[in-house]
């Protein structure tokens, strides 16, 4: 796959569970500074939207967990996206950096509510899909 946008980062000690492993839950938060830092390689920002009546928010993910992540391993989140009707499908795979291992596939769906109301933003669609 053609990736969009790469964001490397380190598992933290806190982010584990008795077992050694990163617990369940920080993979979504992984995922979702991803998604943060993509835009941000945009020069659009969750924050800059949602001043403009934008919010951007998740309305389904799926996470298929394939090799454990332990603490102090790097790894690569990786993201593309594609346009569904009003939906963002942001696909993301975790990569472990010392083997590129494929550690996570998730599937993210996201649609903006736009003043209020469930609707499309051309702001969003030109950043993501024309930088």
């Amino acid at each position: 796959m053609n990736y969009l946008h790469e964001h490397r980062d380190k598992v933290r000690d806190y982010e584990c569970d008795l077992q050694g492993i990163v617990n369940n839950a920080n993979y979504q938060h992984y995922v979702e500074h991803a998604r943060h830092e993509f835009l941000l390689s945009r020069n659009i920002s969750f924050a800059y939207l949602h001043e403009q009546g934008i919010d951007c928010v998740v309305s389904g993910i799926e996470m298929r967990f394939k090799v454990p992540l332990k603490s102090r391993d790097e790894y690569v989140v990786r993201t593309n996206v594609k346009k569904e009707g009003i939906r963002y499908i942001f696909l993301q795979d975790i990569y472990r950096l010392s083997d590129e291992k494929l550690c996570l596939k998730a599937k993210v769906e996201a649609v903006c509510i736009v003043n209020g109301k469930l609707g499309d933003s051309n702001l969003l669609m030109e950043a993501i899909m024309n930088a």
